[in-house]
C-alpha cells in the first residue's frame, strides 16, 4: 500500500459508472493543488508518550519516551527539534516543565514525584512550539492518577448525591476521613470550602462522627458554566497539626447530556438519514440508554439502544410537515425528551458503509431538486494529504462510490463532497486500520516462567511483510500483581497517532477500538466518528486562501536573540553583543548587530540551570544601550478535557498499588537510597542560618570575609556608599572597589549571580535589588577564583538569585538571562543480581525501562534485566516506530514464581 500520495493525484478507477476522472483544466484541480501547497507549508505534528505505567504513587519516577510525527506524511517529524513535556496538577498549574531535544522523531525523559506532592489527578502534556499554532486541543494530554500512602496522614472517601432546587443543582456530599491504617478519624474538627470553577460557593465547619464522616450541602447557582470543582477541607489532627485535603467534584448533577448528529451534517427531507447519538454523564463517561423516535403526531418511527459507551445510530426518513422528538430512557428509570436537529428541505447526504475489509462504500443521496447535469466531487484526505479524488455527475438521486482501502493510509480519513462550484456540502469521517501497515513486533523468550531475581533475556524482532525493520523502540516491564492493566482504557502509540491526535475532546476507552477487528468494534468506532467528528483540517481555509495565524515558529535549536537599541528606542547597528556563562565551565561568544540592531546566538546547547549574561556595546564601545531579548510567551494551561478519567477517591482506587509501593519506598528508605522530605513533627532540626541564601559563591554560600545583607542596604543611594567604610581594608575609588592589601592597584572583580561582570558598574546595581554582598579578601577565599581573585572578589546575589525571572537588568549594557535549557534524562536503575546476589529486598513495580532499543539490520535486538523479589505475571510492553512512520506495539507476559 502507498502510504504517501501527493499531487498530482493517481485517480482511481471507480466501479460506479457515474464517476469519471477529474479534468486537469477543471478549477477543482487548482483547489487540490492549493491543498497540496497548504499542507506542505503548514503540516502539523503529532506527539505520543509511552509511559512505563498507567498510574503512580508519590516517590515514583514517571519514565517516558516521546514519539513525534509529521501529521501529513505520517513519518517521524523533522519540523521541530524541541519538545516540551509538562506535569500539571489538579489546579491546572504546571508543577514541572521539561525541554527535551529530540532527533529523528523521538526523545525521552522522566519526572520525579517527590513525597511533598498531594495525591490527585495529574496530567502529562506534551507539545512543540509549532503545534501551538493549531491549539492545545491537539496536544498530547493524558490524565494520570497519583496516589500517596507513603507521606500521607489522612485519607478521604467522598460520595455525592444530587437533587434540584428549582433551576439550581443541589449537591449533598459525605466525606469520610481515615488515618493511614484505615481507622476513622472520629470527633475531629473540619473546616471546608467548596469551590466550583475555582470560585468559592460555600464554606463551613463540622465535626466528624464516629465513622469519621462529615456531611455538607451546597448549591450550584450557575450550572451552565460551572459543573466541577473541589472541596478544600482542613482537618485537625490529635497533635494539633492541621492537614489540608482537596476532594474533586466531578459534577453537580446527574443530568445526562444527549446529542444527535446527522451523518453528513444535516437532516434532509425525504431522504433516509443516518443519525448518530451520544449520551454522556456529567462525569464525562458514556451512559447505556434506550429510546424511541416519535413524529409530532406521537407515532413511533424508530427505536435505539446504546451500550456502555453511550453511542449508537438509527435511520430517520423525515417527511414534509413533520418534526421529530426522541424519548430517552436512563438506567435509573427516568427519561427525557430531546428534539432532533432541524430538517432541511433540500440538500445532500453521504451515507458510509465501512464494514467491508477491502472497500468503503459511499452512498451519495440528494433531494430531487438537486438532480441534474452538474458535477459533484468526492475527496478522501488524511492529515491534509489528498489520497483519492473523483468527479461524478448528479443526474441520479442516488450514487454509490466504492473506495479501495488499499489506496488509503491507516487512521482517520476525511471524506468531503463538493458541489459543482467547489464548495464543501457534506463531510464524514471514517477510520481505516491496515494490519499490514504496522510493524509486526514480537517478543521471544527461552522459557515462559522464571524465578525471583533471575536474569531474563528477551529478544525483540521487527518486520513488515516478513522483511526486517530497523526502528527505535521503548520497552516497559511491570509486575501485574502491582500494576493491573486496563486493556480497553490504555492509551498507546496506536490510539494516539491514529485516533486521539486528530479528534477534539475526551475519548473514553481509546484502546477498545484497537483490541480486535470485529464488526462490533468497527461499528463502535464508526459511531465515535459520527458523534465526535471534529476536524483537524478545515477546507474553508483553502477555498478562501486564508493562511493560518502563525504565532510560533518551529524550534530547531535553543537560541538567545534580541534587539539592541538606544535609550530612545532607535536600533543600534554594528554593536558588539557578548554572551557569557560560567555554569558548568566558562563560556563566551560574541557577535555584531545588523542594521536593525538584531542579534542572534543559535545552536546553543546547555542544561536546565544555566545562567547567562548578555553584554552589549555600541559601535564606539559605549555601554549606554538597551537590550531587549526575544521572549516566547508560555503556553496557558487549559481545563482538563479528560473528565472521564478523573477519579474522586484516588487513594482508594489505587489502594492495592499503594500498599505495594509503600513497602518498596520503606525498604528503599531503610537502605538510604531514597530522597525523602524531613517531617518536622518527627525530626528536630536545628538549622544554622545561611547568611547568603542562593549565593553562587564558589567557596560555598556564606564562606566569606564579610557578608552584607539586604537589611543593611536599604538606606544607601548606591553600592559605593553601602560598602565605603563598612569592611576593613576595602576602599571605593571612582565607583570601583579595591583592597588596601595590594596598595589599591588591582580592582576587585564583581560576580553578579555567578557571572563575572568585571570591576565596573558597581553603582549601576540598584541596592534594593541586592540580597547579599559577600566580600572575599583573604587568599583562602580568593584562590578558587584564580587570576580573577588577584584584587579580591565581590560576590553579589540579587533578590531573585534563586529561581528568579528569566532576565533582569542592573548595569547599563548588561542583563542576566536564565532560559530553560535541555533536560538530561536520568538512567533507569536496573540491579544486577549476578554481581550482587545478596542485595536488600527488591519490591519495584517497574521492573525494567529502556527508551532506546534500536533494532539492527536483521530487525532484531536482545535486552536483559533481573526480576524482583515479587512473584506474579510480568507484562512486557513494547512500542516503536521506523523512519517510514510504521508503528509498532506488542505485549508479552511471563510468570515469576
Amino acid at each position: 500500500m502507498n502510504r504517501k500520495l501527493f499531487l498530482p493525484l493517481l485517480l482511481v478507477s471507480i466501479i460506479s459508472m457515474a464517476f469519471v476522472s477529474i479534468a486537469y483544466d477543471d478549477p477543482f484541480d487548482d483547489l487540490l493543488k492549493k491543498m497540496q501547497g497548504y499542507n506542505q507549508k503548514y503540516a502539523q505534528e503529532k506527539v505520543h508518550l509511552h509511559l512505563d505505567k498507567p498510574y503512580y504513587a508519590v516517590g515514583d519516577n514517571i519514565w517516558f519516551k516521546a514519539y513525534i510525527m509529521n501529521a501529513a506524511t505520517m513519518t517521524p517529524s523533522d519540523i521541530s527539534k524541541i519538545l516540551y513535556v509538562e506535569l500539571i496538577n489538579e489546579k491546572d498549574s504546571v508543577k514541572k516543565r521539561l525541554r527535551l531535544a529530540f532527533n529523528g522523531g523521538f526523545g525521552w525523559g522522566d519526572f520525579k514525584l517527590p513525597d511533598t506532592l498531594r495525591e490527585g489527578n495529574y496530567r502529562i502534556r506534551a507539545y512543540t512550539q509549532w503545534m501551538r499554532n493549531a491549539g492545545p486541543e491537539f496536544f498530547y494530554d493524558k490524565t494520570i492518577k497519583v496516589g500517596n500512602s507513603w507521606s500521607n496522614k489522612v485519607f478521604t472517601n467522598a460520595e455525592y448525591t444530587y437533587s434540584k432546587d428549582g433551576a439550581k443543582d443541589k449537591v449533598s456530599a459525605k466525606v469520610a476521613f481515615m488515618d493511614d491504617k484505615g481507622d476513622a478519624l472520629a470527633n475531629r474538627e473540619v473546616s471546608y470550602e467548596v469551590q466550583l470553577g475555582f470560585k468559592p460557593v460555600a464554606k463551613g465547619k463540622a465535626t466528624t462522627n464516629a465513622q469519621g464522616e462529615v456531611s455538607l450541602d451546597f448549591v450550584n447557582n450557575i450550572p451552565a458554566t460551572s459543573k466541577s470543582g473541589k472541596i478544600v477541607a482542613v482537618i485537625q489532627m490529635p497533635d494539633k497539626e492541621k492537614v489540608i485535603k482537596e476532594i474533586p467534584i466531578k459534577a453537580t448533577s446527574n443530568d445526562v447530556d444527549v446529542q444527535f448528529f446527522p451523518e453528513s451534517g444535516h437532516l434532509v427531507m425525504g431522504l433516509p438519514n443516518r443519525v448518530g447519538f451520544k449520551a454522556v454523564s456529567p462525569s464525562g463517561l458514556g451512559v447505556a440508554v434506550t429510546g424511541t423516535i416519535h413524529d409530532q403526531q406521537g407515532t413511533e418511527i424508530n427505536t435505539f439502544t446504546a451500550g456502555p459507551l453511550g453511542m449508537d445510530n438509527f435511520v430517520l426518513n423525515p417527511q414534509p410537515g413533520n418534526a421529530y422528538t426522541a424519548t430517552v430512557k436512563f438506567p435509573d428509570g427516568s427519561s427525557k425528551k430531546v428534539a432532533l436537529p432541524k430538517i432541511e428541505n433540500s440538500g445532500y447526504i453521504m451515507n458510509v458503509n465501512n464494514i467491508d475489509t477491502a472497500k468503503i462504500y459511499v452512498k451519495v443521496m440528494m433531494s430531487e431538486d438537486l438532480v441534474g447535469p452538474k458535477n459533484l466531487k468526492l475527496v478522501a484526505q488524511h492529515g491534509g494529504t489528498v489520497y483519492l479524488a473523483s468527479n461524478a455527475t448528479s443526474d441520479k438521486q442516488v450514487i454509490v462510490i466504492p473506495l479501495l482501502k488499499s489506496e488509503l493510509p491507516s487512521g482517520i480519513i476525511q471524506l468531503t463532497l463538493f458541489s459543482s462550484d467547489n464548495q464543501p456540502i457534506a463531510e464524514r469521517l471514517v477510520f481505516v486500520n491496515h494490519v499490514n501497515d504496522k510493524i509486526d513486533a514480537k517478543i521471544e523468550s527461552a522459557k515462559s516462567s522464571y524465578g525471583k531475581r533471575e536474569k531474563v533475556t528477551l529478544n525483540l524482532s521487527a518486520a513488515i511483510a516478513g522483511k526486517p525493520v530497523q526502528g527505535t523502540f521503548s520497552v516497559a516491564v511491570t509486575n501485574t500483581a502491582a500494576v493491573k492493566p486496563d486493556l480497553e482504557n490504555e492509551s498507546n502509540i496506536m490510539t494516539s497517532m491514529l485516533l486521539s491526535s486528530d479528534l477534539v475532546g475526551y475519548i473514553e476507552k481509546p484502546n477498545h477500538y484497537f483490541l480486535d477487528n470485529t464488526p462490533k468494534t468497527l461499528e463502535d468506532l464508526d459511531n465515535l466518528l459520527l458523534t465526535q467528528g471534529w476536524r483537524r483540517f478545515i477546507w474553508k481555509n483553502i477555498i478562501s486562501n486564508a493562511a493560518p495565524i502563525i504565532r510560533f515558529q518551529p524550534e530547531k535549536s535553543i537560541a538567545i536573540s534580541g534587539t539592541i537599541t538606544t535609550y530612545g528606542g532607535k536600533p543600534v547597528p554594528n554593536g558588539k553583543v557578548s554572551l557569557f556563562s560560567s555554569s558548568g565551565g566558562l563560556f563566551a561568544i560574541d557577535t555584531l548587530t545588523n542594521a536593525e540592531g538584531r542579534f542572534n546566538f543559535d545552536q546553543l546547547i546547555f542544561g536546565e540551570d544555566t545562567k547567562f549574561i548578555v553584554q552589549a556595546r555600541n559601535e564606539k564601545g559605549k555601554k549606554s544601550v538597551d537590550i531587549k531579548l526575544d521572549q516566547v510567551p508560555g503556553q496557558i494551561v487549559t481545563t482538563n478535557k479528560n473528565t472521564g478519567d478523573i477519579e474522586i477517591n484516588v487513594n482508594e482506587a489505587l489502594s492495592a498499588y499503594l500498599t505495594k509501593s509503600a513497602n518498596f519506598f520503606d525498604e528503599m528508605a531503610k537502605r538510604g537510597l531514597l530522597e525523602r522530605s524531613l517531617m518536622l513533627d518527627e525530626v528536630k532540626i536545628v538549622e544554622k542560618k545561611n547568611p547568603a541564601k542562593n549565593s553562587s559563591n564558589m567557596n560555598g554560600p556564606g564562606n566569606a570575609d564579610a557578608v552584607i545583607t539586604a537589611d543593611q542596604l536599604n538606606t544607601c543611594i548606591n553600592l559605593s556608599q553601602c560598602l565605603q567604610g563598612r569592611v576593613a581594608g576595602l576602599i571605593i575609588t571612582n565607583g570601583q572597589a579595591f583592597l588596601t592589601r595590594n596598595g589599591g592597584r588591582i580592582p576587585m572583580q564583581i560576580f553578579l549571580d555567578g557571572m563575572n561582570i568585571g570591576s565596573e558598574g558597581l553603582d549601576n546595581i540598584v541596592p534594593n535589588d541586592v540580597e547579599t554582598i559577600e566580600v572575599l579578601k583573604s587568599i583562602s577565599y580568593t584562590t578558587i577564583y584564580g587570576s580573577n581573585g588577584a584584587g579580591g572578589v565581590l560576590v553579589i546575589t540579587t533578590k531573585r538569585g534563586g529561581g528568579y525571572a528569566n532576565m533582569d537588568r542592573f548595569v547599563p549594557g548588561i542583563i542576566t538571562h536564565n532560559p530553560q535549557g535541555y533536560y538530561l534524562a536520568r538512567e533507569f536503575y536496573s540491579p544486577a543480581y549476578d554481581e550482587n546476589p545478596n542485595a536488600a529486598a527488591d519490591l519495584r513495580s517497574t521492573v525494567y525501562w529502556n527508551p532506546n532499543l534500536v533494532t539492527s539490520t536483521d530487525g532484531k535486538i536482545p535486552f536483559s534485566f533481573f526480576n524482583t523479589d515479587e512473584a506474579g505475571s510480568y507484562r512486557v510492553v513494547v512500542e516503536g516506530i521506523d523512519m517510514q512512520g510504521h508503528l509498532a506495539r506488542t505485549t508479552y507476559n511471563y510468570e515469576v514464581k
